[in-house]
Order: C-alpha cells, then structure tokens, then sequence
C-alpha cells in the first residue's frame, strides 16, 4: 500500500513538474531531461510512468478535462441562467489556470499541435458546444437578443478567451487573466445583452473577478 502511494506521489511530482514547464517554455521546448530535473526524480522514474513526452502532454489534458468537468458540474447544479452558468464557467477556468499548473499547461497544451488520443476530446471542442448549448438557452431565456447567431456568437467567443491567455502568456503574469476575462465579458454583455437585462450581467462579471483575486 505504501509502495503504491509513493508511486502515485512520484507520477504526482512528475505530472506538476512537466506541466510547470510546458506552460513557461512551452511543449517542444521542453525535453524530459528538463522534466527529470525539475521534477528531481530519475530517468527511471519517470519512464516508469510515462513512455514518452506525448504520454506527458496527454495526461495533462486529461487532468484538466476532469477540473473542466467538474467545475461545469457544479456551475449547473447551481441553477442559474444560462448566460450566468457560461459566464461562471470562464472564470472559473480561469481561476483553475491561475491556481494550478496543470490546468493553466493544458491550456497551452490544447494550443499545440498534439494529437488528442480518444476518448478524450479536444478541449476546444467541448468548450465550443458548451458555449453554443448555453448562449441557445440565452436566447430561450431572453437574455441576449433574440436575432442572435448562436454558433457564430460561441465560436468567437472561445477564440476570445483562449486569445487572452495566448496574448497574455508574452505580456503579462496569469493572475492578470481574471482581470480580462472580466473586460472580455464586459465587452460581450454590451453587444449581446438588451439594456434593461445588462446591470445584472456586469455585475456579475465584475463580482466573479473580484472572488478569484480575493482566494
């Protein structure tokens, strides 16, 4: 049992290490040499658990589909509106990039030309559905106007989020990404959202910012 709990720790150490500097210096930056070091563990160790570099990456974007998952599992539980659950989503994947280097890796990762072996699905594309799913129930709801280009509206939408952290990586530390995604949405509710729906949704938005850079 013990044994097995060290081997856990160690592919653990190994998991944070190489996702540390996958998202400073990026995926083919990076040797597993420099992950041995980091990860002050030996070669041995780290082949163990993982074949090769790619078996790396693939864990790691696992590890983030399941906080994905998870935080839009209990985003839904809440019972809010569709466009607060999205909007709820956002931030909290961007508290998950500022808080943990797994997930804030698997974001560069799912930048990266790696294949994502089955049944794992690229993140892009779940966050693409989820964002059509919601801004469709936006629309049901009244919350955005009702002429609304549902898909079009979804894909330009997860290119803005990604385009924050994939600009923001060269230009600024990631506890500023709360900051734009909060701009981002600000944005969003101005063009998407009638007059009299829009207090609620800023407010919103400038509330979820303000709980990611108080934890």
């Amino acid at each position: 049992m013990a044994r097995q709990l060290r081997a856990e720790q160690t592919r653990a150490t190994i998991i944070t290490a190489a996702a540390d500097l996958f998202d400073r210096y990026g995926y083919e930056s990076t040797s597993l040499s420099d992950i041995v070091a980091h990860a002050k563990v030996t070669k041995g160790a780290l082949y163990f658990h993982f074949a090769a570099k790619e078996d790396l990456a693939h864990a790691i974007l696992e590890l983030q589909a399941k906080a994905a998952q998870q935080l839009v599992a209990d985003v839904e539980s809440r019972g809010c509106s569709s466009l607060e659950a999205l909007m709820r989503t956002t931030f909290g994947i961007a508290r998950l990039a500022v808080e943990d280097p797994v997930p804030r890796a698997g974001l560069r990762l799912a930048t990266a030309d790696i294949a994502v072996r089955p049944p794992l699905r690229h993140p892009f594309t779940e966050w693409l559905e989820f964002a059509t799913r919601k801004f469709g129930g936006a629309v049901r709801e009244a919350d955005v106007h009702g002429d609304l280009d549902v898909g079009a509206v979804a894909h330009s939408l997860v290119c803005f989020f990604i385009g924050t952290r994939v600009a923001g990586r060269s230009l600024e530390p990631v506890g500023r990404l709360p900051r734009r995604v909060a701009e981002m949405w600000h944005l969003v509710i101005r063009g998407l959202v009638p007059v009299h729906r829009r207090p609620r949704y800023v407010t919103l938005a400038t509330q979820l910012e303000r709980e990611i850079r108080a934890a």
